[in-house]
């Protein structure tokens, strides 16, 4: 996946680079992007695919407010290793009837996140055809699972060990940092690939400390209003 996006961003580079060295002069006021989201939690192996969108306010060409909203869906399972100690202490009594009884303790389950994001993005554009741009990522993260147990059994031991109810839901800030480049092909009308990395401590009742994801987004950009270089 991320050797795709490579090859893409190579592409735009070089289709654009004989009209690419020279100053922009045309950057509009407001900004949207809408893009596929590609969202990886390493440390619980949860692969997440959704829709990015974001709303921007060029205040100075080289300054953009704006607003940014993510929603990613997926599945992974659930291991003993994944929980912190003490819901790893309840779990203890049931491994040996679940070993008897050829039970892996693993479960499986379906996650939905959510994130809601706002703040400053900085803006290169020393490239009439490129803009490059980095961010701090600071927002609110909510995240839902839905537990798949193997059996009816085991359904049983897990609402022993997290509780009665197999669906959960946290919310939680998340902070980290972020960039990525647009292709402007008009002043209108643009692509861009971006990339961002926030650490966040969900769960924290149940799993095993903080953790880091990389989302991934690649999409169209439109631009409207008035040129705020005055051109």
């Amino acid at each position: 996946m991320r050797r795709s996006y490579f090859c893409v961003l190579l592409l735009f580079l070089l289709l654009t680079v004989p009209t690419c060295f020279s100053q922009q002069n045309d950057v509009r006021q407001f900004s949207s992007f809408g893009a596929f989201s590609y969202l990886s939690t390493p440390s619980l192996n949860l692969t997440q695919r959704g829709f990015d969108g974001d709303f921007g306010y060029n205040m100075k060409s080289w300054l953009t407010l704006g607003f940014d909203f993510s929603c990613n869906y997926g599945n992974t399972t659930l291991l003993p290793n994944d929980l912190n100690q003490a819901t790893q202490a309840k779990l203890a009594p049931y491994l040996p009837l679940l070993q008897k009884y050829g039970i892996q303790p693993a479960v499986p389950y379906n996650a939905n996140t959510y994130t809601y994001e706002a703040g400053p993005q900085f803006n290169y554009r020393g490239f009439k055809k490129f803009t490059f741009f980095a961010r701090p990522a600071l927002g609110a993260l909510h995240a839902g699972i839905e537990l798949k147990p193997s059996n009816p059994a085991f359904a049983q031991v897990i609402s022993g060990v997290l509780g009665k109810s197999l669906s959960q839901s946290d919310t939680v800030v998340f902070y980290g940092f972020g960039g990525g480049v647009t292709w402007e092909v008009t002043p209108q009308f643009g692509i861009r690939v971006a990339a961002d990395m926030a650490h966040y401590n969900m769960f924290s009742n149940i799993l095993n400390g903080g953790r880091n994801s990389v989302r991934v987004v690649i999409g169209t950009k439109y631009s409207f209003g008035r040129n705020i270089l005055g051109k």
